[in-house]
């Protein structure tokens, strides 16, 4: 599996096992164990490579360890702090991880709950762990702009002096980014302010203040509407537009296979921002053996069909979402016989990767 799909099957676990863990070791066993192993390709059982309960020789106060400590050559590259899943992450949980950063030659610290994961350099003061976090990732919101610098931790191609070049930018744009959706969540006056100075002449009152909360409030809401109908529009109108390569086969069809597709076309389609959102996960994937203008995609009334070279004789999956409690993802055999998944979540569909690539080395191959 590539490294984004591990993350997403990581982040599926998370969400299915998140209410059933209770404690802090749990939450190790569960999901912080799996994410340095299978994230970061550390072996947990080999102490050359990870040391759990770590405790410096110097420096630090008698009893106090660190949940893990991940090494390489010999020496300390990355402290890991644990605390039980749900738990709010909080700077005070850092304690250790303050003392053990300046006497180690650790240069990333990481304070995680199994589903938060907090990264810390020294980007302010050499060799103490700075305030605030270079980068956050949520598992149950995984931004996937971070995932080029999260795989420069991993075993493979551990490349330290990059991401630490890269904290200082990371951690500055994942703050303002952090604080845009807290505006757009819950706006401060400041926020608020900001706006209706730009676009009121009157002194800002009270009463002005309350008026211009509900109005930002209600903009911000559309703008964001906006961008994504923006963003629907596009991905229907490039699909409906984009040219298709030509074969003999293509050339060959007769009249009833052209009316045949026609008719399984289906009218009065509603697609939906979900299937497309779908049809690109389906499409990321099956990049990997054809290139993406080749994978196209079509709307019926019972599923939405991702298909190549928009050929529904080529079929690489269908999303079964249409009006269904229980959504499926359908995958196809060298036969072009469909078995249906059960998916409870679009991220569920990188667990399938294997079976829609090989659908589409059956019509490449």
């Amino acid at each position: 599996m590539e490294f984004a799909e591990l993350l997403a099957a990581l982040a599926l676990k998370v969400r299915n096992q998140r209410e059933a863990i209770q404690t802090e070791e749990a939450t190790k066993n569960a999901f912080i164990m799996p994410f340095i192993s299978t994230i970061l390709g550390y072996d947990v059982f080999n102490p050359l490579e990870v040391v759990p309960e770590f405790t410096a020789d110097v420096g630090v106060k008698k009893g106090e360890k660190v949940d893990y400590a991940i090494m390489r050559d010999g020496e300390v590259q990355i402290l890991i702090e644990c605390k039980k899943s749900k738990e709010a992450l909080k700077i005070e949980h850092a304690s250790q991880l303050f003392r053990y950063f300046a006497v180690t030659n650790a240069r990333i610290a990481v304070l995680t709950n199994g589903e938060t994961y907090q990264f810390y350099t020294d980007l302010d003061a050499p060799n103490r762990m700075d305030d605030k976090p270079f980068l956050v990732l949520d598992l149950l919101d995984i931004d996937e702009t971070l995932l080029p610098e999260l795989r420069k931790l991993t075993k493979d191609v551990f490349d330290l002096d990059s991401i630490i070049n890269a904290a200082e930018e990371l951690k500055y744009i994942g703050q303002i980014k952090r604080t845009i959706a807290a505006q757009f969540k819950e706006p401060q006056d400041e926020w608020i302010r900001f706006f209706t100075t730009r676009v009121y002449d009157g002194a800002f009152t009270q009463k002005v203040r309350e008026q211009f909360t509900t109005l930002v409030t209600k903009a911000t809401k559309q703008f964001l509407n906006d961008q994504v109908n923006d963003r629907l529009k596009t991905a229907l109108g490039s699909s409906a537009f984009s040219p298709l390569p030509v074969s003999a086969e293509t050339a060959s069809l007769t009249s009833q296979l052209v009316v045949a597709d026609d008719l399984d076309r289906d009218t009065e389609l509603d697609t939906t921002l979900e299937e497309l959102e779908g049809y690109q996960i389906v499409k990321a994937i099956a990049c990997s053996e054809v290139k993406p203008q080749r994978v196209m995609h079509r709307d019926a009334k019972s599923y939405f069909a991702v298909l190549l070279d928009d050929n529904n004789r080529k079929p690489i999956a269908r999303l079964h979402f249409n009006g269904l409690k229980q959504k499926y993802l359908g995958v196809f055999d060298q036969d072009k016989v469909e078995t249906r998944h059960a998916i409870s979540s679009l991220d569920e569909i990188y667990l399938h990767a294997d079976a829609i690539r090989e659908s589409v080395k059956n019509y490449n191959g």
